[in-house]
This record gives C-alpha cells, sequence and structure tokens, in this order.
C-alpha cells in the first residue's frame, strides 16, 4: 500500500500477510482523495477513521496534514502496526483508539468534518453505519460521511445520501449532513 500525495508522497507502507483486513485498494482510494479535494479543506479538517484496519485513509489525510484524525480501530494487531506507523512516519495528528466502532460512536462527544468507514462487508449491522452517525449528530454542518461497503447495499433512500461510486469491487456511499434551515 502506498500514501497517494503530501508529506509521504509515494511512501510504501507493508502491513503483515496476518492482518484481519481487506484495505481500499490504492485504485479506489486515490479515486476518493479526488473527490475529497474539491470537498474538503484539509488544514481545518477534523476527521474520524472508523475500522481503521492499516490505517490507509488515516495516513492519507495526515500525510495532507488534516487539523486532526482520530482512527478507530479494535484488533490489536492492527493497532500495533497502526503505532508503528505513527512512530516511523512520526505522525503528529493521528489519534489512535482502541474501541468498538459501535460503542465509540454512541459515546464520543466529538463532532467531525470528515467521517469515513471501512467495515467487513459481512459486518450484520453494517446497513445501519449511516443512521447511527446521524443520530449521534457526529458530523459539523456540511460534514461529510463516506461508508465503503458491497454491490450489495444501496442507501440512495437515506435523507442525507448525497452521492454513490463504484470502483471495481469497491463501492462508496457519500453522505452529508446539510446546513441547518433557519
Amino acid at each position: 500500500m502506498r500514501i497517494i500525495r503530501g508529506l509521504w508522497k509515494s511512501r510504501r507502507i507493508t502491513p503483515p500477510n496476518n492482518l484481519p483486513v481487506r484495505p481500499t485498494t490504492d485504485f479506489a482510494k486515490e479515486a476518493l482523495f479526488n473527490i475529497f479535494d474539491n470537498m474538503v479543506d484539509y488544514e481545518d479538517a477534523v476527521v474520524l477513521d472508523l475500522f481503521s484496519g492499516t490505517g490507509s485513509i488515516s495516513y492519507e489525510f495526515c500525510s495532507r496534514e488534516a487539523k486532526s484524525v482520530t482512527a478507530v480501530e479494535m484488533n490489536q494487531a492492527c493497532i500495533s502496526f497502526i503505532k508503528s506507523t505513527i512512530d516511523l512516519l512520526q505522525i503528529l495528528n493521528l489519534n489512535l483508539v482502541k474501541n468498538d466502532v459501535f460503542s465509540f460512536i454512541k459515546k464520543t462527544p466529538r463532532k467531525f468534518d470528515v467521517i469515513f468507514a471501512d467495515p467487513p462487508y459481512q459486518l450484520p449491522n453494517l446497513a445501519e453505519l449511516p443512521q447511527l452517525v446521524f443520530e449521534h449528530q457526529l458530523l459539523n454542518e456540511n460534514g461529510i460521511f463516506v461508508l465503503e461497503h458491497s454491490a450489495k447495499y444501496h442507501f440512495e433512500n437515506h435523507p442525507m445520501f448525497i452521492d454513490h461510486r463504484n470502483y471495481g469491487s469497491v463501492n462508496f456511499s457519500f453522505f452529508m449532513q446539510k446546513a441547518a434551515e433557519n
């Protein structure tokens, strides 16, 4: 896996083979960040990366100098790999949280400008994630939530849904916390 742009552009990071993850492909990640480039002011962005896995998405935001990135992961092997990468790259704007994502969503008092979630595709309650994010008011006004999922899920009927993109077997559904009406 490689970091596409920013401070660590073209830097290759090799996670151990034994991690229980399915990292977002470089092709899909590059396409996703091309979209983010037009939607996100990185230097002011407060980012949440749910189901962080290898930390690939977090590193991209950190490399682009996001204000702060919080990565939530529960697997100890993944946590250890992310910690070693933080040390290797000397990342200062990445906060790693070992926690169950659903518990974190329900308890965090923070709000974010961008939330990215890449849960295991077979996760039984994957379809609940958009509703939980909005129910617990995790996004700032005009904040973006992106959910990576398989082709079997469709979120077009969700009231905050704004777009869907497909890159091979990778699907991204985009949601936005709309501005409050006066």
